[in-house]
Order: structure tokens, then C-alpha cells, then sequence
């Protein structure tokens, strides 16, 4: 089953959620219960992890006031300054497999990364 991907553009900065991704993101806002007119997903990059950044997904009641916020598909995405730099294009996915279920992250910008799927390396 292809999933098909939603993306945000906002001054020449890209975002892609899949629709798998968008479902899942509404079920933990929904079990949240979060404010639906000012919550959203805030997606960020944080130094760390095993190749030096990580990704970090969470569903926040509002964005902070340097934010980018954006609407992919219903979902305001909230993007700090220091994380735009390495999320321009990247695709957020949420896949099932045999080893559980999960976000992942397609990122053309990293140089390398290693096997938790959760770290990166530019």
C-alpha cells in the first residue's frame, strides 16, 4: 500500500508528513487532548543520539514565539530556528514491521546515520 505524502513549503523550507504518519499524529493529539485550534506536532533536531543529531517528535498545546508553524494536511507543525537548517526536505513516515511500529525519517541532508533509524550524521 503506497501512502501518500502531504508537505508543507514555507519561505523555501519543506516538510513532508506521510498519510500514515498525519493518522498516527492525530491519534496521540486526540488521546493528548490537546486544544485543536493551537496544539501541534513540534518536530525538531537536538544534538546527540549516535551519529550526533536525533529527531524528536512531540505534540505540544502551542508553538513558542520563534516557531515556523505550518499546516500539513490539518496538523500545525511547529519548527524551532536551529532544527529548519537540518529538517528542509526531510519526510516523516510511520511504518510497521515485524520489529514494531514507529516514526522514521528520510532526510536528504544527512551524510550518514546509524541503525535506530533515529540518528544522523551532515
Amino acid at each position: 500500500m503506497e501512502s501518500t505524502e502531504q508537505q508543507a513549503t514555507t519561505s523555501g523550507f519543506a516538510l513532508v508528513l506521510t498519510e500514515r504518519a498525519v493518522e498516527e499524529v492525530h491519534k496521540f493529539m486526540a488521546a493528548e487532548q490537546v486544544p485543536a485550534e493551537t496544539a501541534g506536532l513540534r518536530v525538531s533536531v537536538l544534538p546527540g543520539g549516535c551519529s550526533g543529531f536525533k529527531y524528536s517528535l512531540n505534540i505540544e498545546e502551542r508553538s513558542l514565539e520563534d516557531d515556523m508553524v505550518m499546516t500539513v494536511n490539518g496538523i500545525r507543525v511547529f519548527v524551532d530556528g536551529f532544527s529548519m537548517q537540518y529538517l528542509n526536505g526531510v519526510t516523516v513516515d510511520y511504518v510497521t514491521s515485524m520489529q514494531g511500529s514507529g516514526f522514521t525519517f528520510h532526510n536528504p541532508n544527512s551524510t550518514g546515520g546509524c541503525g535506530c533509524g533515529t540518528s544522523f550524521t551532515v
